[in-house]
């Protein structure tokens, strides 16, 4: 059973990656249809991402009344509704209207999902898990090109991806009954239930308040580093291929094909720090991570006439992003106790999301005072912050550990 639920888990973490990415890939198509600017997709953007924003906040309250298993599958069958919905919109404001549960879906089952996954399983499968996000958000743009080949219009690749989260959400019905099953992972230094009340001052079964859970030590860090790894990994898909045609000269063509490597390189980086996450440990994940994609920005930013170096350090920025989101959700029942594990992993959510939403049009505007040179040095600004603060909260969480009496 305990296999069982991880594949169908597997398959969730596919099902979150499809719905990410078909707005951006029908968008050229939609707005036309919809006689709408193009502009207008980053409405559509706020709406979803505010949504996410507001579910990742309650994420906790809600899972901890009615089960992780029962959150994620009516958080899925909310995404499925919308899709579908979606793909019977006429115009522009009923897209508007569908966004909301789009984005409420995808924030709670996004931090119910993660949560779960940090508490009952290893290291690897988180990696992995997140590895298999990414062939979701790779497999929809393919869905959109081939509906939109075949004339079949952008309308039916919705529906398609819609009706396969509807499925989806069927098989977590059924499955609600294995989500109580498990081993959830003991932090290091804490035996029982005891030690964690005593330091976090919540109870078993205790819902953990947003204020409260912002005061605990380490937690202020995490969702800033957290926020600044978002912030990176969105500017980068965005600008990327800007960056190299405009500062770089780099040919359209070849620019857009490396900028989609450097997704490739979070997809298949994470595939491989799987098979030796649980040895190397979240902690050196993170720093590894954060210090691999400053070579990456390094190589990015050295000003040579080749592009090789440009385009190789792109590759390994993102093969440096890999690990660090997986390893940051990974390490919270470790770091903060398994009972507040679900409210921070929820606020690391609205982090994300924060990060991810506000970054790239900074960026713009940042770009369009100082020029797009400034990409590499924007990002890199971005992976200091985010080294700094993780290792801040190192700090706090050792010395939190020292503080806590052994036991025989």
């Amino acid at each position: 059973m305990y296999s069982l639920l991880l594949a169908i888990i597997y398959i969730a973490f596919v099902s979150l990656g499809l719905p990410d990415s078909l707005v951006g890939a029908g968008w050229p198509v939609m707005h036309q249809d919809l006689e709408v600017p193009v502009a207008f997709a980053g409405i559509l953007a706020m709406i979803i991402a505010g949504g996410t924003i507001v579910s990742s906040l309650a994420s906790e309250r809600v899972t901890r009344r009615f089960g992780a298993g029962v959150v994620t599958a009516v958080s899925v069958g909310l995404t499925a509704a919308a899709l579908v919905g979606f793909s019977v919109s006429g115009s522009f404001w009923m897209l508007c209207l569908w966004a909301v549960p789009y984005g409420l879906g995808a924030g709670a089952v996004d931090a119910a999902l993660n949560n779960y996954v940090a508490q009952h399983y290893a290291a690897r499968h988180m990696n992995w898990l997140h590895s298999f996000w990414g062939v979701g958000a790779s497999i929809s743009p393919f869905i959109m090109s081939y509906a939109l080949t075949a004339g079949l219009g952008w309308s039916s690749a919705y529906r398609v991806v819609g009706l396969l989260q509807a499925v989806l959400t069927v098989v977590l019905i059924a499955s609600v009954p294995l989500w109580g099953r498990g081993n959830p992972v003991v932090p290091p230094g804490r035996t029982d239930d005891a030690d964690e009340v005593r330091e976090t001052g919540t109870g078993p079964g205790a819902h953990v308040p947003l204020a409260h859970a912002l005061r605990i030590p380490g937690v202020v860090s995490i969702l800033i580093a957290f926020f600044a790894y978002c912030a990176l990994e969105s500017t980068s898909i965005l600008w990327a291929s800007t960056f190299l045609v405009a500062d770089r000269d780099v040919p359209p063509a070849t620019a857009a094909a490396f900028a989609s490597l450097f997704l490739l390189g979070i997809t298949g980086g994470r595939f491989l720090a799987g098979f030796f996450a649980d040895r190397v440990g979240d902690r050196q994940l993170i720093r590894g991570g954060f210090a691999t994609v400053g070579l990456g920005l390094a190589m990015l930013a050295l000003p040579v006439e080749t592009d090789v170096l440009a385009l190789a350090g792109l590759v390994i920025a993102g093969l440096g992003c890999a690990p660090i989101y997986p390893a940051i959700i990974h390490s919270t029942p470790v770091n903060f106790g398994r009972r507040n594990s679900q409210a921070i992993i929820g606020i690391q959510m609205a982090a994300a999301y924060t990060g991810s939403t506000l970054a790239p049009p900074l960026f713009g505007v940042v770009s369009a005072w100082a020029g797009m040179w400034i990409f590499p040095l924007f990002l890199a600004a971005l992976v200091a912050l985010g080294l700094l603060m993780s290792e801040r909260l190192n700090r706090v969480v050792a010395h939190r550990l020292d503080r806590v009496p052994a036991r025989s």
